[in-house]
């Protein structure tokens, strides 16, 4: 988590919004550690979690992440939810909520992914609230350079 935490406050200074994952396999193997760049992309589908994702499986040369985890500083949006469960990773760890998200004006939906794994049956372990503090301070961070867009 510690280096999601890093990768997000690099994209904050990057003019990215506050989100890092990074994709461990194993215990300790760190195969992808990025932050959002929806804004550098002009992509609005390249949120931390989607990117992260996207450059595991070209590391790894497939699309079947199983045995990893990925680690994100806020809970992951139904999208990437979506992709964490069709990637087949085993664990998602995250730091703060969707509603901290959706409380400094992002444009979230109101699903948890507790409610996704089980209105989908999915069987991707969850770990919430974890280094929450820390990455609270990365939205606190984040607002200091009072950006004003969101997405």
């Amino acid at each position: 988590m510690q280096q999601a935490i890093a990768k997000a406050l690099e994209g904050i200074h990057k003019g990215q919004t506050p989100f890092g994952a990074c994709i461990v396999r194993g215990e300790s193997e760190i195969v992808s550690c990025v932050h959002n760049i929806v804004w550098d992309s002009t992509d609005i589908t390249a949120h931390a979690e989607i990117h992260a994702i996207r450059d595991a499986c070209r590391v790894l040369d497939t699309v079947d992440l199983s045995g990893c985890t990925i680690y994100s500083t806020c809970e992951p949006c139904p999208m990437c939810f979506s992709a964490c469960h069709w990637a087949k990773l085993d664990k998602i760890v995250f730091g703060t909520r969707i509603a901290d998200a959706k409380a400094l004006g992002f444009s979230e939906l109101s699903i948890s992914c507790e409610q996704m794994k089980q209105l989908g049956g999915s069987t991707i372990a969850l770990h919430g609230d974890f280094m929450r503090p820390e990455s609270l301070e990365v939205f606190k961070t984040w607002q200091t350079f009072n950006v004003s867009s969101s997405y």
